[in-house]
């Protein structure tokens, strides 16, 4: 089998990928035709950066498969992953907050395919197709709440708390039905879970080494399945 290389050019993209994703789904096949032909589409591996913190936000892009983790860094320098971005959302939409740079580092947390634009064309796709601005801007919101309701649960509640919350929102966006409950559809590690959740790594891995044992959680090999979803409700409820 041959490597990849880190970065691939993808040869012209049939129209079909794109209609059932949300900034797609409301236009007509020749929009779509018309905004693929001026897309660049690559190949990435597993942890690659799509774009660094702070570097000029000339391109915003989609997600068509695999998983991001969005990563920030704190002041002293420690990496922080602020949250995940799954199959089929966009990403890399800074003119959409208004900042001409990235305000944080997209890396692939597996092997990915993503399309990208150049940032001069972002004006033009909201004004001239309504479904990709509705669409986009629900995913801003979206984004925003969810970074609010994280700085919330920090306030206000408990670690178990937090790290229930944070398997919950992982399985609702990415989940997958197994025999045994719901797969978080992409590696993940207990540092993975306590950057979301401003938790030290031993509190975590206690954790979860006890919802483990009580059945509510299966973790092995970077991939965890929560198998007792309704128990973790009880947990983030408090």
């Amino acid at each position: 089998m041959n490597e990849i290389s880190p970065r691939k050019t993808l040869p012209r993209l049939d129209e079909n990928l794109l209609t059932h994703l949300p900034p797609f789904s409301k236009l007509e096949r020749h929009d779509i035709r018309t905004i693929l032909d001026q897309a660049t589409s690559r190949r990435y591996d597993k942890g690659v950066a799509i774009f660094d913190v702070g570097a000029p936000a000339d391109r915003f892009f989609i997600l068509l498969d695999g998983y991001v983790r969005v990563v920030r860094m704190t002041p002293d320098g420690e990496q922080v992953t602020a949250l995940h971005v799954p199959t089929g959302q966009l990403l890399g939409i800074a003119k959409a907050f208004g900042r001409d740079t990235y305000p944080a580092t997209a890396m692939t947390a597996t092997e990915s395919i993503v399309l990208s634009w150049p940032t001069r064309l972002w004006d033009s796709f909201v004004t001239d197709y309504e479904g990709f601005s509705t669409e986009t801007y629900k995913t801003v919101g979206n984004r925003l709440e969810d970074m609010h309701n994280r700085v919330v649960e920090m306030a206000t509640q408990q670690v178990e708390q937090r790290v229930a919350n944070a398997l919950l929102r992982l399985i609702n966006q990415t989940g997958r039905k197994m025999p045994d409950g719901i797969e978080i559809d992409f590696p993940i590690t207990r540092q993975d879970l306590s950057e979301l959740t401003a938790t030290t790594l031993h509190t975590v891995s206690r954790l979860m080494s006890a919802w483990e044992k009580r059945g509510l959680v299966q973790s092995k090999r970077k991939r965890i399945t929560v198998t007792n979803p309704h128990a973790l409700v009880e947990i983030s409820q408090g």
